[in-house]
């Protein structure tokens, strides 16, 4: 069985730019007190415009969980 198709972010490289938050806000946002953005509402937006925040992202750092090795 395959793992849901949600997002995920590896928080060590997330540099805080919030381009995700602001392309895809139902789904990411940044959390201040940590540092890095969070995806909390994986499932809160389509496929594309998740997509469209994961492309956005300049160190890369945002991918589908199902995709990670």
């Amino acid at each position: 069985m395959a793992a849901e198709h949600i997002p995920f972010i590896v928080e060590e490289e997330c540099i805080f730019c919030g381009a995700c938050a602001e392309i895809c806000p139902e789904v990411f946002t940044l959390n201040e007190s940590l540092g890095f953005a969070q995806a909390i509402n994986p499932g809160g937006a389509a496929e594309d415009k998740i997509q469209e925040a994961i492309e956005a992202c300049p160190v890369n750092c945002i991918h589908w969980a199902d995709e990670m090795d």
